[in-house]
């Protein structure tokens, strides 16, 4: 199974120390991060046996749960369909039915055909893996249903490049925080938080995973701010005290 590191045992080398206190007695990017680790742990995202997993995996998590993801992975690799070549080759209604957990299955079939199209045209995964970040983040922003988050994911989960994910709870959790107007393009923000991070795979790939851990059970859209990790800096609840976290001055 692909396993990343966690920040915790790669990031030192990186001149990244989970535990360190915040700069300036001012909260920041990094802060936040230590209150989610300390609050929950290392993520050890992405699970998969192969990169193609990975990417299967990116498209089939849209808009649903990763628990149904796991089911349609399982039924593919159950029919032997977890390969570029079988997937392109299966007829859709079969592989809709394959990945039917996953929800949006019609939507779905299409844009793993496009992609796996996509992949073979290119010539597999191990010419891809030879090119640089941003024409290959390019490249996959081309393929039919890959937008710039489930690029990113597969980007940085799959090829391990240092980009940032940026989703809604990311938005909704900064917003909260006042470090971001929330306005923000999804390239500007991507922008910011590398800026402020640093290009680091391992703590990219651990924050993501903490903030889609905190943004569906503690800062939905209707928060528990009573469970909060981060609600003593945090401006937009109650218990807020201390200096206003920011971002960028």
């Amino acid at each position: 199974m692909v396993r990343k590191r966690s920040a915790t045992q790669q990031g030192r080398h990186q001149g990244v120390d989970p535990h360190s206190p915040a700069r300036d007695g001012v909260a920041s990017v990094r802060d936040m991060f230590e209150r989610l680790f300390a609050a929950y742990g290392p993520r050890d995202w992405w699970p998969g046996d192969s990169i193609f997993e990975i990417m299967v995996g990116a498209v089939l998590t849209q808009n649903t749960a990763w628990t149904n993801v796991e089911k349609a992975i399982c039924n593919l690799k159950r029919a032997k369909a977890l390969s570029p070549q079988a997937i392109v080759d299966a007829h859709p209604r079969r592989l809709a039915n394959l990945i039917r957990p996953s929800g949006y299955f019609n939507v779905k079939t299409r844009r793993l055909r496009a992609l796996c199209a996509w992949l073979l045209a290119q010539g597999g995964i191990k010419k891809l893996a030879k090119m640089d970040t941003e024409p290959l983040r390019l490249a996959l922003l081309s393929v039919h249903g890959v937008g710039r988050e489930t690029a990113d994911d597969i980007l940085l989960y799959a090829f391990e490049r240092p980009v940032f994910v940026i989703d809604a709870y990311t938005r909704r959790i900064f917003t909260r925080l006042g470090m971001i107007a929330g306005t923000e393009d999804y390239e500007t923000l991507r922008g910011m938080f590398e800026e402020v991070l640093g290009a680091d795979v391992a703590l990219y790939n651990e924050y993501h995973a903490l903030i889609v851990r905190h943004g569906k059970d503690i800062c939905r859209k209707k928060p528990r701010c009573n469970s909060c990790c981060l609600a003593a800096v945090c401006p937009s609840c109650g218990e807020a005290g201390g200096p206003r976290p920011i971002l960028i001055q």
